[in-house]
């Protein structure tokens, strides 16, 4: 009788043991139905075995086998590893792979992609027949005519206005809707690719000198120097080959201009997105694209990164500085390193790219377990690095948050017809509410944060754990009615400007403006057309866009991250600002930036001024190696939360008790965690370090199994690598 050994997506860091019954041969990484107590379950069979540590009257038959494809051995063996070293179940790895569609009891749809494709009298409509204000009828026009077939998925990329307009075509007989098929080939060429630079030209032949083998590639070039373009040479090169890529991005909102920089370039070719804000029928339909084979390049986010891809040929990882490739919660995995880890058994190079690399991969590159290629010049020929300048604020008068200098820059700017950008990272008004006379700040009584004003709502947000409130009519502790917004918040600074001037068109570009899934896409689309004059926006611009009359970018209170306890603060502030400075003059203007600081000497201002990366990351790889920080050590974090604070770390004292002594590791005190309260939870920490990795993965993995065994009312979880404390 064959055992099958199922992967189960519950908190149980095992295998459960079943027969295959009246199924017959079933292989590793099949879908199956099974009984668990008095559920019905959906796992996957991970191994096969003929013999069980269960009497055979105990083990149940599999009820059902899924009749669709497989995962690959490839995806299993990455999974395992990847639940090996974050010390994570099994069974919840492997689920929370695959699609949401695929881990319900029912049988999935079948995958109908809902493409639409031109039919003959469509292909025959030219530009000139449809009504002069029909902008995204012509583009959607286009777009069909270039690729042949797109998805409902591609359409709503084109335009929030897209997806009407394409029902308009299937009703006049222009368009029909299809299957899942490959896309037709292309009604006109690709669009031609520019010249390479030396530097990007000399990327490419050293990442296409080695090809069909591992290698981990750290891709360091200044903003604007023509990364993506390098990307799309070597992928030219690997499609070519008749392989498959995948290409991990940080954000959701920098997938829509990715996906129409490789459509315009390889039209012919099937490709697909994977991110949160797909529907589940959207992302079953890609997946499934991908893991056929008939997708042959892949974009997404992190959780594209466990896709199975049967030609795998190149992985890219984009601004893979980013913290947003680590996972914070559930299996706490960073994309970027396990993108490497899934680089190394497929054997298949891996292409790291960044303006401000993390110290991680820059170390690694300058240890020479990472290949470094520099581009340290911009792409366009006339353009050149922004004049970066620092405005003293301890000397300088700020109106409403902003400085005379920066407001005379801005209104030269507006003169010369062109755009600029105000960067603040805080959404809401402002950061607080207080009592001038009592002194009452309006808190989160679920956090260890305050509650942001926004005033256009009438409301007190919480941008930790989501609760708000109304803006009370007077304090609530002495009742005096003159309460005031303190500090500056992108909606207060929206509206300062807009006093500053009138005539301005200004747009604010946050979390909150860009809530609805179709909002960023028509707010970048009216950037491009040059139909703003000023940006007010967040850290949801301060990457990858590529704006070309952009020539100012101003930045309000820069220095809060100065006094962060954190020791990668720095390391995450100078990434931030080199990021959003890099949106000034990328084309032939001239750009500048100005940051509003009060410690305008500071070392990180000095080095951001010179544009000196390298140096800045020297230093800091200095101080580190002194402090005995990452990357000259390992960590590991246990985090626990609890009701309350005492009792969570009550259960990291017991958890220090039992660690294994045998092992040279270094355990800390606990401690509460920087935001100690979280959504009503007190929160507390226990930090661990060893200056080697594999000793500190064997310490972990034996003191895993005495946690398990501790019991008690705390939610606890291991989090190898963390990056927040």
């Amino acid at each position: 009788m064959k055992i099958l050994r199922v992967a189960l997506d519950v908190p149980l860091d095992t295998l459960f043991d079943y027969s295959s019954g009246e199924a017959g041969d079933v292989p590793p990484g099949a879908r199956v139905l099974v009984s668990f107590g008095r559920r019905k379950m959906v796992g996957v069979v991970a191994e096969i075995t003929e013999h069980s540590d269960l009497p055979p009257e105990r083990i149940k038959p599999v009820l059902r086998v899924y009749d669709d494809a497989p995962l690959a051995g490839e995806i299993l063996r990455l999974l395992r590893f990847c639940a090996d070293y974050y010390h994570h179940p099994l069974g919840e790895v492997v689920l929370n792979a695959l699609p949401v569609a695929l881990r319900q009891a029912k049988a999935a749809a079948p995958a109908r992609a809902e493409c639409y494709r031109l039919t003959a009298a469509g292909e025959a409509i030219g530009d000139s027949e449809l009504p002069a204000r029909a902008a995204v009828k012509r583009k959607l026009l286009q777009a069909l005519k270039l690729a042949g077939t797109l998805t409902r998925a591609e359409i709503a990329a084109l335009s929030p206005r897209a997806l009407p307009a394409v029902k308009d075509f299937v009703a006049s007989g222009w368009a029909e809707e299809g299957g899942l098929t490959d896309p037709a080939p292309a009604a006109v060429p690709a669009s031609p690719p520019p010249p390479l630079t030396p530097a990007q030209d000399q990327a490419v032949s050293a990442i296409l000198s080695q090809p069909g083998r591992f290698q981990v590639w750290l891709l360091h070039g200044i903003t604007g120097s023509g990364k993506t373009e390098v990307y799309l040479r070597v992928i030219g090169q690997i499609l070519q080959n008749g392989g498959q890529v995948l290409v991990l991005v940080p954000e959701i909102n920098l997938t829509p201009q990715l996906e129409g920089r490789f459509r315009a370039r390889f039209p012919h070719l099937a490709q697909v997105s994977l991110h949160s804000r797909l529907s589940a029928g959207e992302r079953l339909r890609n997946w499934r694209l991908a893991q056929s084979g008939r997708a042959r390049i892949v974009l997404g986010t992190r959780l594209a990164l466990f896709t199975p891809l049967p030609g795998l040929a190149l992985i890219v990882v984009d601004e893979e500085h980013d913290g947003s490739f680590k996972q914070q919660d559930g299996l706490r995995y960073s994309a970027r390193d396990m993108a490497v880890a899934r680089g190394k058994q497929a054997g298949v190079p891996v292409i790291l790219g960044s303006a401000t690399p993390a110290l991680e991969s820059w170390y690694n590159a300058r240890s020479d377990r990472y290949r470094l290629l520099e581009l340290p010049d911009r792409a366009v020929a006339a353009a050149v690095l922004p004049a970066i300048r620092c405005i003293d604020t301890g000397r300088e008068r700020l109106a409403d948050g902003l400085s005379e200098p920066l407001i005379a820059a801005l209104r030269a700017c507006l003169e010369r017809g062109e755009q600029s950008l105000v960067f603040i990272n805080r959404r809401g008004f402002a950061p607080v509410m207080r009592c001038g006379q009592c002194g009452w700040i309006s808190t989160c009584h679920r956090c260890s944060s305050r509650l942001v004003v926004h005033l256009r709502d009438r409301r007190l947000r919480c941008h930790h754990c989501g609760h708000e409130s109304r803006i009370p009519p007077a304090c609530p502790d002495c009742g005096n009615a003159d309460l005031a917004p303190i500090g500056q918040g992108t909606q207060r600074l929206e509206e300062t400007l807009a006093g500053l001037f009138p005539a301005a068109r200004i747009l604010r570009v946050d979390r909150d403006s860009a809530r609805r899934k179709e909002a960023l896409p028509a707010m970048l689309e009216r950037i491009h057309a040059a139909e703003v004059d000023i940006v007010v926006g967040t850290q949801l611009l301060a990457k990858g866009h590529d704006f070309k009359n952009l020539t100012l970018v101003g930045v309000v209170n820069a220095d809060g991250a100065l006094y962060s306890a954190d020791f990668r603060a720095s390391e995450r502030l100078f990434a931030q600002l080199m990021q959003v400075a890099g949106r000034a003059g990328r084309d032939v203007l001239p750009g500048e930036v100005l940051i509003q600081t009060q410690f305008p000497t500071h070392p990180l201002f000095q080095a951001l001024i010179r544009h000196d990366y390298a140096g800045f990351a020297q230093s800091l790889l200095a101080e580190r190696r002194q402090a005995g920080f990452p990357p000259f050590c390992h960590q590991a974090l246990l985090r626990a939360e609890a009701g309350q604070l005492d009792t969570a770390l009550a259960f990291l004292k017991k958890a220090r008790a039992v660690a294994p002594a045998d092992f040279d590791v270094t355990l800390f005190d606990p401690v509460p965690a920087q935001m100690a309260r979280l959504a009503g939870k007190e929160r507390a920490h226990l930090l661990v370090q060893a200056a080697s990795r594999s000793v500190l993965q064997a310490f972990v993995g034996k003191w895993d199994q005495a946690l398990t065994g501790l019991g008690g009312n705390v939610r606890w979880a291991l989090d190898i690598d963390p990056l927040e404390f």
